[in-house]
């Protein structure tokens, strides 16, 4: 279980997470790319200057796979890039971007671009349904949506298909008790890589995030803009912090939002979240004036016992240990959804049902009443795979057990197992050990971290902060709950947007309450 980056609240409806599935289906072997040269090699930063921008072939928008077609105020279009940014020259891919125009022109500063998260989510899908949010921004703005590299329409990846996902779903127990399920646990993982390897090998060398960074500035230039504006949201704050370290000289004003640890690697993901998501139950619990360390035994003895004896549901599925896990995530995103889990672990607790904690944790997972499945997890997993080259052992994750049951009694055996099966036998090397953000000489960027963050925990937004360098990251605390806080809290909306429109920078260390 791969709890990653969603944004909540104002802000868009993106929640991503992965179980650990197994399988793949039949589809092509490579991206959707051109040839023009010469085959692509092992990702690298680009040699020499970059390529001139190509002009954008803006057209009406159609339905992406899953949704319907936005309004007629927004245009799509499609960048291409090198499939390898060492080999400007060789094979393409496509990006695809949305736009809806600034609505006062006459006072338009440029575009923005967003990302929301993930990694995996699909800016063209979400960002039309979360303008209203941005409403004030896009009076002076552009606003812009992409697929990241490996996502949706650029290029997506895929690496089985929905009976193989639900099987797994089904099956595999993210929190091995026996050594069967240990293997079974395992073998799934490398399964899935290869899975992936057969159905988007060609592509998984390139999908890391410093490569999406590249072709943000490929956008910026095929935007005509000179500086870079950016709002990125959870993953999207990753993102972002490299842009800054590879292209400090075209930040312009850039905004990250429930900001990702940029000094803790795969490791430190897990035990960060841990953290934060029992953080977050142990807030719900008092917030329902339960004592939260009772509260959250008497969860983890459900959780027990579901192991043992899954859940029955209307739909004739069952509940398992690890699809209940992903149902009490997903409403601890926001405080909002605090009495959707109320009302989910009470039928779970006083009537022996898991339809509602079901429910969640297919939306989390990506699936509709028809049980297919979207990709987001698919191309999360291929991305945060091609960046890190941490590959833990079931030893080291069985190591991590006793720290992580402390942590977190609910959530800790979860995100301890799944440092071993996240990228096990995964078929391309990792990057680097951590994203680098360093950017000295760029303008400044604002790091909004929210002090009941689940997913980001807020200390993560500090060491973001600091890792920009001094007079580049301008820290703002959002005393508050839920993933994200533009949208969200009142406060935090003013700072930004009178920095987006106005310039303004707010003094760093600035506190919203």
């Amino acid at each position: 279980m791969r709890v990653r980056g969603r944004a909540r609240g104002g802000a868009a409806a993106l929640l991503l997470v992965t179980a650990v599935l197994a399988g793949c289906d039949d589809g092509p072997a490579t991206p959707q790319t051109s040839s023009k040269g010469s085959s692509p090699g092992a990702s690298g930063k680009a040699s020499g200057a970059p390529a001139p921008a190509r002009p954008l072939d803006w057209k009406r928008c159609g339905a992406p796979e899953g949704g319907t077609a936005p309004g007629p105020a927004w245009r799509c279009a499609t960048l291409d890039v090198p499939l390898d940014h060492a080999r400007p020259d060789g094979e393409t891919i496509g990006i695809a971007l949305i736009r809806k125009s600034a609505t006062r022109k006459s006072e338009r500063l440029g575009s923005m671009l967003f990302n929301f998260g993930g990694p995996g989510g699909s800016g063209v899908g979400i960002l039309p349904r979360a303008a209203s949010s941005y409403r004030e921004l896009n009076t002076r703005y552009d606003l812009v949506g992409f697929d990241p590299r490996g996502v949706a329409a650029s290029a997506g990846v895929r690496c089985r298909g929905d009976e193989e996902q639900e099987s797994a779903n089904r099956e595999i127990d993210m929190t091995p008790d026996t050594p069967a399920e240990e293997a079974a646990f395992l073998a799934d993982a490398t399964d899935f890589g290869a899975g992936c390897a057969r159905l988007s090998g060609t592509l998984l060398p390139h999908v890391g995030t410093a490569n999406a960074a590249r072709d943000m500035d490929a956008i910026r230039r095929a935007l005509g803009d000179e500086k870079l504006s950016y709002f990125g949201i959870s993953y999207g704050t990753e993102l972002g912090g490299t842009y800054a370290h590879l292209f400090p000289e075209t930040v312009g004003r850039v905004v990250l939002d429930a900001v990702v640890d940029p000094t803790a690697d795969s490791v430190g993901h897990a035990r960060n979240q841990a953290t934060g998501f029992q953080r977050a139950l142990e807030n719900y619990l008092e917030d329902r004036g339960q004592d939260p360390a009772a509260g959250t035994r008497r969860i983890a003895g459900l959780l027990e016992r579901i192991d043992t004896a899954p859940l029955p549901t209307s739909s004739g599925r069952e509940l398992n240990e690890s699809l209940a896990v992903i149902g009490i995530v997903a409403p601890l995103y926001s405080k909002s959804g605090w009495p959707t889990l109320t009302a989910a672990l009470d039928e779970a607790e006083n009537s022996g049902k898991g339809d509602r904690l079901l429910a969640l944790a297919d939306s989390y997972n990506g699936r509709d009443r028809s049980g297919h499945y979207d990709t987001q997890s698919h191309s999360q997993r291929a991305i945060s795979c091609a960046d890190a080259k941490a590959r833990p052992t079931a030893g080291e994750a069985r190591a991590l057990l006793p720290e992580f049951r402390k942590l977190s009694p609910v959530f800790g055996p979860f995100l301890a197992w799944d440092t071993a099966g996240w990228c096990a036998g995964w078929p391309v090397e990792g990057e680097h050990d951590t994203p680098e953000a360093s950017a000295p000489g760029a303008a400044p960027i604002l790091v909004i971290g929210t002090t009941g963050d689940p997913a980001t925990p807020y200390e993560g937004a500090r060491r973001m902060a600091d890792e920009l360098g001094e007079g580049v990251g301008v820290m703002v605390t959002n005393r508050g709950e839920g993933h994200g806080s533009y949208g969200e809290s009142a406060c935090v909306t003013s700072l930004v947007d009178a920095y987006f429109l106005e310039g303004k920078v707010p003094a760093d260390g600035r506190t919203c309450s």
